[in-house]
């Protein structure tokens, strides 16, 4: 027999009854029935009950130890009688009658619970994640993870993507979050940075003549956590092809994703290929987002025309002043009572902005501001939105992007208020067209919007020619239920509409050359037309595990503040490492 196990906690069945098996595991659960005692054994795979005569050897040595020790049972497989047994266990038909019992590891006082599904403070659970990684939700999350990338690289390779490892330390670039970095014990002085993600050396990938690269890479970048990004690091299935237009990257990648998500789609309903376009100026304008969820069906309308010189005098001066109209529809909301109205334009204020205006429609009646905008005004308004009787509709004012974020953010509002969210599914999109720049009023300059190293759409023709706010690129992400998955780009392979399009953005040759040069050198030597996208694991994982926060899919992640409190990172390092690497820590003075 086996040193610790014949067999694991979910695997005997009926048709074991009466062998004579080893059993390794955590006591996940103790039930003391006085003549019995029942013990639920737990491991990776599953739970197996395990049964203790009072008058068995085994009693006392069950009895003196705490729930999560880890024990060592021989005994014999019994089958349950009828009412005792568990459809919901894969081994709820059977029980192990335990013959002799062995402590293998005794646990002490739990700073956590294990067994059932309290919520605990992150502090506790981020100290303790080993307990907390053999939480039943927590533990399923990861092994789904592991599922869902082993999905990915055999789908990737039946694409005909070769996967290919590419460096961990390189160099610092200018565009993009910040970097982590790493000083150079060599180099005193210098240093490397973690890459933020291995977008220079894939392209150099396909200038070497691989054609379809992929991996499922690490990524570091210095940011701040939200529900759905990782301060420091996380994982995306980072990928690049060769002699291809943006129609050929969406076609390699759709049924990727497709099939995933329809693999561990557990019942819920997913888009199917080819996912939907919405070129950027549309979501902007319909959805107050680049990352629209199309569960919820509202979609946003300009309507300045119809308030330019109305009779609503708020409106009318601030767009003679420069800002637009966004109108959000509130589908039935007419049955509402008037404080679902006046709470929308509460939230608003409470969110920063100057409030919502409002039209409800109760019984075809308009309410709020209908009577100040005017009959023959509100009917136009009717007309283009196509509002039934009992709907409302709300209005954001101000500046154009202002608007948009306050309409986007109140669309989403309304559609969970009103509970118009579709249920149970994954709608993908692709945003496209995005603006190659964007005006900076801080730096008051013009930069890059999205990717610096895409293609302008027209090249050296439109950079030399057009406004630079009106140029698009070659770029694109891909969306699914309001979470960006993924951005990507056919890149801009030529050097001189690199130099030119850095130069916009205000980088001369220097910078280029100084920064970039390992791609700018490899440019000269015959570049394919290639390009590439890089959905993120951590948020598709997030997703398919329907968890609200990136850290329920992740195994070891820090908290918001960018600590890992279980190994007691970022840390202290000794004198002798410091002068190694030629670095001395100057303490922040206090102001006087």
């Amino acid at each position: 027999m086996h040193a610790y196990r014949t067999h694991h906690c979910c695997q005997l069945t009926k048709a074991d009854v009466g062998q004579t098996v080893r059993l390794s595991g955590w006591v996940f659960r103790v039930r003391d029935y006085g003549k019995l005692l029942f013990v639920d054994l737990r491991d990776h795979f599953g739970v197996t009950q395990v049964v203790i005569d009072k008058d068995s050897d085994a009693l006392q040595i069950v009895q003196a130890v705490r729930v999560e020790s880890v024990l060592k049972v021989d005994g014999k497989v019994v089958a349950r009688s009828g009412d005792q047994v568990n459809p919901n266990l894969p081994t709820g038909e059977i029980e192990v009658r335990a013959e002799s019992v062995e402590v293998l590891s005794a646990a002490a006082e739990l700073p956590m619970p294990i067994a059932g599904t309290a919520e605990y403070p992150e502090e506790i659970r981020l100290k303790n994640r080993f307990l907390d990684l053999r939480r039943e939700k927590l533990h399923s999350n990861i092994v789904l993870r592991s599922k869902v990338i082993a999905s990915l690289r055999r789908r990737m390779i039946d694409q005909g993507f070769t996967e290919f490892q590419t460096p961990i330390l390189t160099a610092s670039s200018p565009e993009g979050a910040r970097d982590f970095l790493v000083p150079s014990r060599l180099h005193h002085g210098k240093f490397y940075a973690l890459p933020q993600a291995p977008q220079m050396f894939k392209q150099l990938l396909m200038v070497a003549g691989f054609d379809r690269y992929f991996q499922i890479a690490p990524c570091f970048r210095d940011e701040d956590a939200r529900a759905d990004r990782s301060p420091g690091e996380f994982y995306q299935l980072d990928f690049e092809m060769s002699f291809v237009t943006q129609d050929d990257v969406f076609a390699a990648i759709e049924p990727v994703l497709y099939g995933v998500f329809e693999e561990f789609a557990n019942g819920r309903n997913v888009t199917p290929p080819p996912f939907q376009r919405i070129t950027y100026k549309d979501s902007m304008l319909k959805y107050g987002s680049d990352k629209p969820d199309l569960r919820n069906p509202i979609e946003i309308s300009d309507v300045t025309e119809i308030f330019r010189g109305g009779g609503f005098g708020v409106f009318a001066k601030a767009i003679e002043e420069g800002s637009i109209v966004r109108a959000i529809p509130a589908p039935g909301a007419g049955t509402k009572a008037r404080s679902f109205f006046d709470g929308m334009n509460q939230w608003a204020k409470d969110e920063g902005f100057a409030g919502l205006a409002y039209i409800n429609f109760k019984a075809g009646v308009g309410g709020g501001i209908a009577k100040n905008l005017g009959p023959e005004r509100v009917a136009q308004l009717v007309e283009q939105m196509k509002l039934g009787p009992d709907d409302g509709v709300f209005f954001a004012c101000a500046k154009k992007d202002v608007a948009a974020k306050l309409a986007g953010a109140a669309r989403t509002r309304i559609g969970q208020d009103l509970d118009l969210i579709e249920k149970n599914t994954f709608r993908f999109c692709w945003i496209v067209d995005f603006p190659m720049y964007e005006w900076d009023e801080v730096e008051q300059k013009v930069m890059f919007s999205h990717n610096p190293f895409s293609m302008p759409q027209g090249e050296m023709h439109a950079l030399e020619t057009m406004n630079p706010l009106d140029i698009l690129a070659y770029q694109y992400d891909i969306v699914c239920n309001g979470i960006e998955l993924s951005s990507g780009a056919i890149r801009n392979h030529k050097p001189e509409i690199m130099y030119r399009a850095f130069e916009i953005a205000g980088y001369d040759r220097s910078v280029v050359d100084e920064k970039f040069s390992g791609m700018i050198n490899a440019f000269r030597y015959g570049a394919p037309p290639h390009g590439g996208s890089a959905p993120g694991v951590d948020r598709i994982v997030m997703l398919l595990a329907d968890e609200p926060n990136i850290r329920e899919v992740i195994l070891f992640p820090m908290n918001q503040r960018a600590e890992d409190l279980m190994m007691g990172a970022p840390s202290n390092v000794s004198p002798r490492q410091l002068r190694e690497l030629g670095i001395r820590i100057v303490s922040e003075e206090k102001p006087s």
